[in-house]
């Protein structure tokens, strides 16, 4: 029988803490030959194969996999004869190693949770103080920050409130919300989203969109926001440092937090629900318009695509429209003819003097 060792195992087949590997699973030539043995009392591991019409190699396999699992045993001083083993026994063998192990882990998890449970009104108490001491907090640290958002999410009891410029976030990061997002929706938690109408051109918040109505959430756009950030429970506001890209303010004096949180109300208001398909829409009017006032108030090309969260390129495409239906020779007479068309007759005889 090559390949059984002399201990009567497939080298490598055990692994190193004495528990079958996952090759060691009974097959219907196992069960075939533990039958024959167990009937016999004995095997003769060299004539196993021709004795059952088993090639010579499934009848050594089938030998390894019992022995694996302790249900067949080479007698001493013969090396080619095997005996069945109680299944009973065997188990008992296998398993009682393990359960120990994992009783010993569980013991350690419930040691682990009452001392660590020991330490939470401390912390519970130290955040107590430190809110009413720092209403507003300066976090430099990116891991922080992340730290101190997922907490909230956690603690959070009621509503949500969050904003986000631009066109649309990156795929990962977007999964990534989606993944707590949900999980806060499923608490019962409400959940109100504002992005920017240039949102809905972008794939992945489409179907990130979608993915968090369909879980309950409310997304709505705007053609301008006042600003990135997230509130939770109206008692706690995470937005943006001004300079520094991986830090964050946190505030909890309750005036800022209540003002931010009508500043979302108010935005809210004039949102409108997140559509994917806009072409024709009256976001997308909206979005002209607010081109126009841009223009308007002498801002160049690459400050309008910014501040209403668009590309360059989709800004330049607006704006040759628009200069197209005014009959308008350059980007400041668009904004000041529109401004003229929207004010009536009376400010355009006034305008024109």
């Amino acid at each position: 029988m090559g390949g059984i060792g002399e201990d009567g195992t497939v080298p490598g087949l055990r692994t190193a803490a004495g528990w079958p590997s996952h090759e060691a699973q009974l097959s219907e030539d196992a069960v075939r030959v533990f039958r024959w043995v167990s009937d016999q009392g004995s095997c003769d591991a060299g004539t196993l194969g021709a004795t059952l019409g088993l090639p010579e190699s499934r009848a050594a396999s089938a030998v390894a996999t019992l022995t694996e699992l302790l249900l067949l045993r080479r007698l001493p001083g013969d090396p080619d004869q095997f005996v069945a083993m109680a299944p009973d026994a065997a188990l008992a063998a296998l398993v009682a190693p393990r359960e120990a192990g994992l009783r010993r882990q569980l013991a350690e998890i419930d040691r682990l949770r009452a001392e660590l449970s020991l330490l939470a009104p401390f912390y519970a108490e130290g955040r107590r103080q430190w809110q009413e001491r720092a209403p507003l907090t300066e976090i430099t640290d990116l891991k922080t920050v992340v730290g101190m958002i997922t907490e909230a999410t956690m603690r959070c009891r009621k509503e949500v409130r969050t904003c986000h410029p631009g066109g649309g976030r990156s795929p990962a990061l977007l999964e990534q919300a989606f993944v707590q997002d949900r999980d806060m929706l499923r608490r019962g938690i409400r959940m109100r989203t504002l992005y920017q109408h240039t949102a809905r051109y972008h794939l992945p918040t489409q179907e990130y969109a979608r993915r968090m109505t369909d879980e309950g959430a409310e997304i709505r756009t705007l053609s301008e926001l006042f600003g990135r950030m997230v509130a939770f429970d109206g008692e706690t506001v995470f937005i943006p440092h001004q300079d520094d890209l991986d830090a964050a303010i946190v505030i909890q004096e309750p005036s800022t937090v209540s003002y931010l949180c009508a500043t979302f109300d108010h935005a809210w208001s004039l949102a409108e629900p997140y559509q994917p398909a806009w072409t024709e829409s009256s976001a997308r009017d909206e979005v002209k318009q607010a081109i126009v006032r841009l223009l308007a108030e002498g801002m160049k090309d690459e400050m309008v695509a910014r501040r209403l969260g668009m590309s360059l390129r989709t800004c330049r495409k607006h704006i040759a429209e628009i200069m197209e239906q005014l009959g308008a020779a350059s980007r400041f007479q668009a904004g000041y003819l529109a401004r003229v068309q929207s004010s009536g007759p009376a400010s355009a005889t006034t305008g024109g003097a």
